[in-house]
């Protein structure tokens, strides 16, 4: 079920069941609770999968235990991979917190059930070398206009470490001048939005974007823009991330790279540069605006490479 969906009415029949302020209070949950909107899609889906499961079995919200939920996520685990159903645990025990705060249920029956235990010390997204960045950068044609967003665009991720949908989201006003220096302003995930000081290069190449654009006086209007192709000229509709994966995989092959780069390669490309050449972890966390260490370290692929002195080590 789609997230919208819900809202539009399409309830559960396990909800609808419980009465109108079950029905009610469940629609609040996911429109007024949950900002982001793939969190609002992920938890859609797992709740719904919930729902369906439930409802095939015969179960009633006023009744759920502990024991049916720990049944359900036991069921999930044997067709999902450990992460997908701790998102559906997540998912479970978010909404009847919501429910019970709203006096719906008495108590959250999810609270006690404990999913499958999932440590990640590394990340999976496909990191680029310093040398093929810069190649993929080197290898665009700027001669047009959409050559010099592509470039701005592809700078910016690697040099501020930012999400692309950050990036994308970003309006002129967003790139401003501080003092000497041009800053970045943003946005992240639950409205937040930190600010973070523009590499040399990555305000080289958004000023020859912006001045080809012709947009600098647009403040209040998008950063990166649509570029259709038979003007050739920037449009006012915004670019989204799905058309930033498109242009990305289209530059990585036309440039000889693997084909399973992706928009979060550059977060992860930058914070590896930013460490293989003396970044502290602490630093590399502000930048990326992460809460904990932890999860910059997931981008830190500095030991990757297993040197041949290391292996000749093995001595038989």
């Amino acid at each position: 079920m789609h997230e919208l969906a819900l809202v539009a009415g399409a309830l559960p029949q396990l909800i609808v069941d419980a009465g109108p302020a079950a029905s009610r209070r469940f629609v609040e949950f996911f429109t007024a609770n949950i900002q982001n909107a793939n969190t609002r899609a992920a938890y859609a889906r797992a709740v719904s999968q919930f729902c369906t499961w439930c409802e095939m079995r015969g179960f009633e919200l006023q009744r759920l235990q502990p024991v049916v939920i720990a049944a359900y996520i036991e069921d999930v685990g044997r067709r999902r991979s450990k992460q997908s159903v701790k998102q559906h645990l997540a998912a479970i025990r978010m909404l009847f917190d919501w429910l019970v705060v709203g006096q719906i249920i008495p108590v959250n029956p999810a609270a006690s059930v404990r999913g499958p235990k999932h440590v990640v010390k590394r990340g999976k997204t496909p990191v680029l070398s310093p040398e093929d960045a810069r190649r993929l950068l080197d290898s665009i044609d700027c001669s047009k206009l959409i050559g010099l967003r592509d470039r701005a665009l592809i700078a910016l991720m690697v040099y501020s470490f930012a999400r692309v949908s950050a990036v994308v989201g970003m309006n002129l006003d967003d790139y401003y001048q501080n003092g000497k220096r041009c800053w970045l302003r943003l946005h992240e995930k639950g409205g937040k939005f930190h600010e973070v000081p523009a590499h040399h290069k990555a305000e080289e190449y958004l000023d020859a974007y912006v001045q080809a654009a012709g947009i600098g006086d647009a403040k209040k209007s998008p950063l990166f823009r649509t570029i259709p192709g038979k003007t050739g000229r920037a449009s006012d509709q915004r670019l989204n991330r799905k058309e930033a994966l498109q242009m990305i995989k289209r530059r990585a092959m036309a440039a000889g790279l693997p084909s399973n780069i992706c928009n979060h390669t550059f977060r992860a490309t930058g914070i590896t540069t930013f460490l293989l050449n003396g970044g502290t972890l602490e630093n590399a966390q502000a930048i990326a605006g992460h809460e904990s260490p932890r999860t910059t370290k997931l981008y830190d692929r500095t030991r990757d490479e297993i040197t041949l002195e290391e292996v000749e080590r093995i001595r038989i």
